[in-house]
């Protein structure tokens, strides 16, 4: 396994995220929720290109900042006008450092 350094945890405030872009990658977005859990998923929006760190967080869902679509940071599982999720990424936290190892699985981008 592989995973990529992120940042330090404490420079990711609770109920924010960041957008990421590992080299040859799709972008990702990492969030701290307010419960204090991080989360990776891939950062652009399924329905229309829009970054999802950019969106707005409630609980573990992002609302993309364009259309509404709201994404479940835990699944990827998308609502309309959304209809495909995106991808969930593994996260570890190692002396106070988030580490983000990326889905194999293809992403799903917008048309």
């Amino acid at each position: 396994m592989t995973y990529i350094e992120v940042a330090p945890l404490a420079t990711i405030p609770a109920g924010e995220g960041i957008r990421l872009v590992p080299e040859g990658e799709v972008p990702i977005a990492v969030f701290h929720t307010e419960d204090g859990e991080v989360l990776a998923i891939d950062d652009t929006c399924t329905h229309q290109e829009a970054p999802l760190s950019q969106g707005w967080l409630e609980g573990c869902l992002v609302e993309c900042p364009i259309h509404s679509a709201t994404f479940d940071l835990r699944t990827g599982e998308a609502t309309l006008p959304a209809t495909k999720p995106v991808r969930t990424h593994a996260v570890e936290i190692r002396d106070g450092v988030i580490f983000v190892e990326l889905s194999t699985a293809a992403p799903n981008l917008p048309a």
